[in-house]
């Protein structure tokens, strides 16, 4: 009986080891297959940092939105006033290169870690380290216009001497913004998404020289306007000059607008001139003032997160526009003929169908009158030199 009761223990510790011995083997197995590749982090983001920055002009453009002379000054600005530092963790390089992934293609802070093989708190951090630099570049580079007649004016038998005094145009775009839901009804305007309204400044270089950036997208051009024109360090034209603005500002103080209830988009006279002193003023006003609509359309395809719903707070949405404004200024300044400003073709004609603007009553007697007699006596001096061009 001894002998039997042995031989079943026997059987029955054999049999445990062998499971034992399968477990472990299975579970050795399980942990290789289990185990992540090794990935070199530092040796690939290098790779793929150098690949954008010392590639092709077209796919550095295509990446971060500027060529390599643009992004090496921008990082030597940023570096020489000592707006971002190099730290043990990331280079000036690559804190600049993050930023400008996520304003030119709109890519959330996960994404662009993962590309880069950085925590998200890390993208997070270093993209408002860049953007604050940016904004304290505002007043480098969105500068006040100088007194001198712009060449495009000067250059031009078609608006000088009529428009010598004219500095640049004025106008508001619609950002996206998204903002708490007790709130969104202000922020809804012409359209049915929630909106900021963009007041903008901009020369005929195509560069900005003042942008006002929160003012909710119900808001009226004209009180943005006000506002811009009366807080502390805010919207200044040089004396005895002007911008020209849409109908909806109206005439005012430095802001010489167009003739209400009179053709003044382009498309209007394609196939038919003008036939008096009013419509050959609107015209060539509005031949002018596509300059602004011009550099939205630049801004908005430079910077994809201008026409996408954003994903951060709302001041910094704000904050954003302020620094997309400002380094497009700065590639106007250092390389102004990427391919980007080639393909922005803007259509005027979008943003307002109707050929004619109207006004009420109230509104035509708020317009000044100074700034009504000065748009008569261009408009009449504009005539008569056209009408003798056309008898010659």
């Amino acid at each position: 009986m001894d002998e039997t009761i042995l031989s079943t223990v026997t059987t029955t510790v054999a049999s445990v080891l062998a499971v034992g011995l399968v477990i472990l083997k299975d579970i050795r197995s399980r942990r290789v297959l289990r185990r992540e590749p090794h990935v070199n982090r530092e040796y690939e983001r290098g790779i793929y940092m150098d690949s954008i920055l010392y590639g092709s002009r077209q796919d550095c453009i295509d990446q971060i939105r500027m060529s390599h002379v643009s992004f090496f000054e921008l990082c030597k600005i940023l570096a020489e006033n000592n707006l971002i530092r190099e730290t043990i963790h990331m280079s000036i390089k690559e804190q600049v290169l993050i930023f400008l992934h996520i304003i030119g293609h709109n890519v959330r802070f996960r994404v662009v870690g993962g590309r880069f093989y950085r925590s998200i708190r890390s993208i997070h951090r270093y993209f408002k380290v860049v953007l604050g630099g940016a904004l304290t570049l505002y007043k480098h580079l969105i500068k006040q216009p100088d007194n001198s007649t712009p060449l495009k004016i000067r250059n031009s038998r078609r608006f000088y001497p009529y428009f010598k005094d004219c500095v640049g145009a004025i106008d508001g775009t619609h950002i996206r913004a998204s903002v708490p839901v007790e709130i969104q009804g202000r922020f809804r305007g012409r359209k049915d998404q929630t909106t900021q309204n963009v007041l903008a400044g901009i020369t005929f270089d195509v560069k900005f020289t003042y942008v006002l950036a929160g003012w909710e997208g119900s808001a009226h051009d004209s009180r943005v306007l006000n506002d811009a024109l009366t807080r502390p360090g805010g919207f200044k034209i040089p004396e005895g000059k002007y911008y020209l603005g849409d109908a909806g500002y109206g005439n005012r103080n430095g802001i010489l607008s167009p003739y209400r209830g009179v053709r003044y988009h382009l498309k209007e006279f394609s196939d038919h001139p003008p036939e008096n002193e009013k419509e050959l003023f609107n015209l060539r006003h509005s031949s002018l003032r596509t300059t602004i609509e011009r550099g939205f359309g630049i801004l908005k395809r430079r910077f994809r997160v201008l026409d996408a719903e954003p994903f951060w707070s709302f001041e910094t949405q704000m904050e954003v526009v302020l620094a997309c404004c400002v380094i497009h200024n700065h590639i106007m300044g250092v390389d102004p003929n990427d391919s980007i400003m080639e393909e922005a073709v803007c259509d005027v004609e979008s943003q307002n169908q109707s050929g004619r603007v109207y006004q009420t009553r109230r509104e035509v007697q708020e317009e000044n009158r100074e700034w009504t007699i000065k748009r008569d006596v261009i408009c009449h001096a504009m005539w008569d030199d056209y009408k003798n061009r056309k008898n010659v």
